[in-house]
């Protein structure tokens, strides 16, 4: 992903526009005496502000769309994280240079929490394509599966709880909603994934976003096109791939809507395989302020896509509520 790009370019001016305006918010009535707090990718923004609801004023600083494993924020960062009370970063080495501008800036009465590494332990890391043991860095993509997005939202209670717990009432019982949400979603998605032909829970995707998920729920992540440089594979690693895909009948290759992959197309293409570009891993449904445009609707989205693509249905996906429990009130950079 070239953050040199036109797409990104466009993005990192928007996102100056964008947080010039997070530093003075028109926030409801009482919000200015809360907490403020600084997140970085949008998943991660959806679930704090369910959390915190009308009590914190919310900006998340990596825009929807970005890669984030390399995004490098711009000077306006600073300046929000100067005035943070509270910074939640995934961690796991996903956003360093997001985490060491934090470090830098946020006043020393702030707290930093690496959400990724206060629930997973070192034992629970999975290494992949992307993300090979040799280099150091775990997967850190927890909040695909719901049982670590449910272990994020206790942490994030937790130090609410902690920096204001005048309203600790509302963080606990906006936890506890959420965990409820998050629940339902966890058992519709069992419930439908059974629908899925036998052998068929095999995931070839555009990024290695869904291994955490797959060991929680039993699929299979047979590859990610992109690999630990983030740029296109080579050649003769394209022709394995492509004898993989034709070995076990893979009926669909998942890319993503964000990034296209002509790599992708075309395995697809040579393998017979359709080729479903709509998948994503940070970049919310919709727009700020629409239903789906939360971490709920996110995974909804997805679950539905790759259950849908092997082959099975989703009627108890599509019957879920995912609006959010909390008055959304984050800013999301786009």
């Amino acid at each position: 992903m070239d953050l040199t790009s036109p797409r990104i370019t466009l993005l990192a001016a928007m996102l100056t526009l964008a947080l010039t305006a997070c530093t003075s918010p028109a926030a409801p009535s009482g919000a200015e005496a809360g907490l403020t707090i600084v997140s970085t990718v949008a998943p991660i923004t959806s679930i704090v502000a369910n959390i915190a609801g009308a009590n914190a004023r919310i900006s998340g600083v990596v825009p929807e769309g970005t890669n984030s494993h390399t995004f490098e924020p711009p000077p306006q960062v600073s300046k929000v994280m100067s005035a943070a009370d509270v910074v939640f970063v995934n961690g796991l080495q996903l956003e360093e240079p997001t985490f060491e501008l934090a470090e830098q800036n946020a006043p020393d009465t702030a707290v930093i929490v690496k959400l990724g590494d206060e629930v997973l332990p070192p034992s629970e890391y999975i290494y992949d394509f992307s993300f090979p043991k040799q280099d150091g860095k775990p997967n850190p993509h927890l909040w695909t599966d719901p049982t670590y997005a449910i272990r994020y939202a206790g942490v994030i209670r937790d130090t609410l709880v902690e920096r204001d717990p005048a309203n600790a009432g509302d963080y606990r019982a906006n936890h506890d909603a959420f965990v409820v949400k998050a629940t339902a979603l966890a058992e519709a998605l069992q419930s439908d994934q059974a629908t899925i032909p036998a052998g068929q829970k095999q995931l070839l995707t555009y990024h290695d976003a869904y291994a955490y998920f797959a060991r929680t729920y039993g699929w299979e992540v047979v590859g990610a096109v992109q690999p630990a440089n983030f740029e296109d594979p080579q050649p003769k690693e394209i022709a394995r791939i492509i004898d993989q895909v034709r070995e076990r009948r893979l009926p669909v290759i998942f890319g993503s809507e964000v990034f296209p992959s002509k790599v992708l197309e075309q395995i697809a293409a040579e393998t017979g395989a359709r080729y479903e570009d709509t998948l994503r891993d940070d970049d919310l449904p919709g727009e700020p302020g629409d239903e789906e445009h939360s971490w709920l609707g996110l995974m909804r989205y997805d679950y539905v896509t790759m259950i849908r693509g092997l082959g099975g249905t989703t009627t108890a996906l599509e019957a879920l509520d995912v609006t959010d429990v909390a008055p959304d009130r984050a800013d999301y950079p786009q």
